[in-house]
């Protein structure tokens, strides 16, 4: 399996677009922030070094990296698809600025999922989470996840298909029928 790169993924009220090295400033500033930070690899140099590494991105096949944006366009966070290996994927880089709507957490994971599962074929997830970062970890445990191992840091989580099928049926109101998926400029979003 692999990951594949999407324009836009449009779930119930947020979509996903395939981040650019416009985005920059946008990441930057959400990477740099005190709070939003402290649980994240920290960022080393510049808005510079970050327009660099998304155009090093643009080149990559190997993994997806979304702004998280309302229906209206207006950024709200990231995410980050990565890490395939048989039939799972890794995904983090998950950052939601101040203000974001209340559903924007539940929903952005869904979309995750409903992307992952039934669009790239995938059947688990595995990521991992700072072990500070407690509200993170209760909220992947009430999606099923299990902690599997940890380091100093961090705690290393996995989630199997029944888990995310179950927690997709489970908070289905907050995305209904799942994502939309439009791979090129050739597609069209019904």
């Amino acid at each position: 399996m692999k990951i594949k790169k999407s324009l836009r993924i449009v779930g119930k009220t947020l979509a996903f677009r395939n981040a650019g090295v416009e985005d920059a400033e946008f990441i930057y500033g959400l990477r740099i922030d005190e709070d939003k930070s402290r649980h994240l690899s920290k960022v080393s140099g510049e808005i510079e070094s970050q327009r660099k590494w998304l155009l090093g991105y643009q080149e990559r096949t190997d993994e997806a990296y979304f702004i998280i944006v309302s229906l209206d366009d207006e950024p709200l966070g990231t995410v980050r698809l990565y890490g395939a290996e048989d039939d799972r994927f890794c995904w983090g880089s998950w950052i939601l600025k101040d203000g974001a709507p209340a559903n924007a957490a539940i929903e952005s994971a869904l979309m995750v999922y409903d992307y992952a599962l039934n669009h790239l074929g995938f059947h688990s997830a595995y990521f991992q989470v700072h072990k500070a970062n407690l509200s993170v970890c209760k909220f992947h445990e009430r999606f099923g996840a299990v902690r599997v191992d940890e380091d100093e840091v961090q705690y290393h989580y996995t989630l199997s298909q029944e888990a995310i099928i179950s927690s997709m049926n489970r908070y289905k109101r907050f995305l209904n029928d799942g994502v939309v998926v439009k791979r090129s400029t050739n597609d069209s979003i019904s």
